[in-house]
């Protein structure tokens, strides 16, 4: 589930003249990629494989990417700030290209990009437009690209946009990966992901996908430093620095960045992680492990976050707790998986929870999806055939109970092309968070809508 929230207004001028400036960087370290794979690609280089020799210092290149096409009908609910403008069904729909690129130099190192662009567009777009207009203060408007205001490159354009449509492109990956004889080196546009949810991921502080995300292909690239060793044969050691702006001034500030590490280590067939950050103006603490009960894998992870001094709270919990496995039944090849997840900066009043400014942050900056306490969820997969898989998922609020059940289906009908159908439905009452509650200072329930996608991917 998902809250769309007002965010912090910034002087335009400022913005303007910092979105340049970031630009004429953007396009300036743009350049030097293209004239490297211009030159890589002018002269002859050998093409990479996995069976290519590792002490090969030549040049070469691989390419990869897809083609995507979605397309959705939903239903708001009439109570719900879309339904009160325009009832459903609602048909939306977007395509998506996206162009991966490594260059790798030898065995040092290597430099990956991935372009995409994307046009989307539909019903929705437009009535959340209309709803912005209706009501400045309280509705941000349609879900746009993601935002670059507050990284260090500028590294996305709109192309066009209107009140049904918009398109844009950006470069969601752009690193360079040093590969010493003692480990890694990453820096620029990349990901990472720590922690051991399935579903829910508090340890995952960048960029976590939300827990109704059955599309996890790629997360959304962060601007970091990262590095990655070994510590003294027992485990491996990685460390994270993710510069951020401030709203206001516009340049890299403290309180706005990351700096992190984590440990991760074995006993015996027990692993552990430890992990401690500075993230915006808190200090978190991490302790995750994942171990064997027979023929089933569990995993554990718990985060205390220290709020700063401006929060009401000292602090709070975040737990998640999961256990996956494999069988055959009736000669179909099976697996399961059951998560548990506590959020201790929940509130089960939810219009409260959308007034405290600790639980609106995280909404804002993507950290947490939910606004209650306490979750179970679950998820089976049956394979009906090779090249078919069906898959049931739920995720419910224990305080409620309401949640969302999710049915959908993979079909690989070529080497090439994939096809993914399902829904997304939602259950529960007036009051609880999946069933709808009220929008504090407003007269509209915030309710998710029932929903059905098909999507149509080719992969080059």
């Amino acid at each position: 589930m998902r809250y769309e929230l007002k965010k912090a207004w910034v002087p335009h001028r400022v913005c303007h003249i910092a979105h340049h400036h970031r630009l004429r960087i953007a396009l300036f370290i743009i350049g030097i990629l293209l004239s490297t794979i211009s030159l890589v690609t002018t002269y002859p280089v050998e093409s990479w494989s996995s069976e290519a020799d590792p002490s090969n210092h030549s040049l070469s290149v691989e390419w990869g990417g897809h083609v995507r096409g979605r397309a959705s009908v939903s239903w708001p609910d009439d109570e719900s700030a879309l339904g009160s403008l325009e009832t459903g069904p609602y048909y939306d729909g977007s395509g998506e290209f996206r162009l991966k690129n490594k260059v790798f130099f030898g065995d040092w190192g290597y430099f990956e990009t991935h372009y995409e662009a994307i046009l989307s567009g539909g019903d929705t777009r437009r009535t959340a437009k209309s709803l912005a207009q209706l009501y400045p203060g309280l509705f941000t408007g349609p879900a746009g690209p993601p935002n670059d205001d507050l990284r260090v490159m500028g590294l996305t354009g709109v192309l066009d946009e209107d009140d049904d449509y918009i398109l844009y492109h950006r470069l969601d990956r752009f690193s360079l990966t040093v590969q010493p004889e003692w480990g890694t080196i990453r820096i620029g546009r990349q990901v990472i992901t720590w922690g051991n949810g399935l579903l829910f991921n508090p340890m995952d502080l960048f960029n976590p996908f939300a827990p109704t995300d059955v599309e996890r292909d790629y997360k959304v690239g962060d601007d970091m430093v990262t590095t990655q060793f070994r510590v003294d044969r027992t485990g491996d050691f990685q460390l994270l620095y993710v510069p951020r702006r401030d709203p206001a001034g516009h340049d890299v500030a403290r309180d706005e960045s990351s700096l992190a590490g984590k440990w991760h280590f074995a006993a015996g067939t027990t692993e552990f992680d430890l992990m401690g950050a500075r993230h915006y103006q808190d200090y978190v603490l991490g302790l995750g492990s994942t171990g064997f009960l027979g023929d089933a894998a569990w995993r554990m992870d718990a985060t205390w976050t220290f709020l700063n001094e401006e929060s009401n709270e000292g602090g709070f919990l975040s737990l998640v707790a999961n256990m996956d496995y494999s069988w055959g039944w009736l000669g179909k090849n099976m697996y399961g998986l059951i998560e548990f997840y506590f959020n201790g900066l929940g509130n089960d009043d939810y219009s409260e929870a959308l007034a405290d400014p600790d639980i609106i942050e995280r909404l804002e900056r993507g950290e947490i999806y939910t606004i209650g306490r306490t979750y179970l969820a679950g998820q089976v997969q049956m394979e009906l055939h090779p090249l078919f898989n069906a898959y049931l998922g739920v995720i419910s609020s224990l305080a409620d109970p309401s949640g969302i059940f999710q049915p959908r289906a993979i079909w690989d009908i070529d080497q090439d092309v994939q096809v993914t159908f399902g829904g997304n439905i939602y259950y529960g009452g007036t009051g609880t968070e999946y069933g709808g509650f009220e929008i504090p200072g407003t007269s509209f329930l915030s309710t998710p809508s029932n929903s059905a996608f098909l999507w149509l991917t080719y992969f080059f």
